[in-house]
């Protein structure tokens, strides 16, 4: 899925001044626990968050997300968006809340980073080790 497309999905807009909204990416995440972000995701996933501090950017450069999207109408400071394009990671918000953000795009056909099947084999795994 591209960045344009992401963009007509959630009604969102640009906050970065220069965008490639041909930018493809593979997979979506919402968190708002940087912790997270770096256990769970994978290159190539767009980051759904309500957080906006410039940490946001430099956890996005590490864990190879390729944009993020500002969740429940907020806006980033300047810090994080000079950081976000001297990155070149870029920004993009949405009105809605995180959870209908990714429902969203979920939706319409855009995958999750695979935690899913991750718990799911901890859960089993956890199971048989308790009998």
């Amino acid at each position: 899925m591209t960045l344009a497309e992401v963009l007509s999905i959630i009604e969102g807009k640009v906050i970065s001044s220069h965008v490639d909204l041909s930018r493809e990416v593979s997979m979506a995440c919402g968190a708002d626990l940087m912790s997270d972000v770096l256990a769970f995701t994978h290159a190539g996933t767009l980051l759904m968050t309500g957080l906006t501090n410039p940490q946001v950017v430099r956890t996005a450069e590490m864990a190879g997300i390729v944009a993020i999207v500002f969740v429940r109408g907020k806006l980033p400071p300047p810090e994080t968006i000079a950081l976000a394009e001297e990155k070149d990671i870029p920004l993009l918000a949405s009105k809605y809340t995180m959870y209908e953000t990714c429902g969203r795009l979920y939706k319409a056909g855009l995958p999750s980073c695979g935690l899913f099947k991750l718990t799911t084999d901890l859960w089993a795994d956890e199971s048989s080790s308790s009998g």
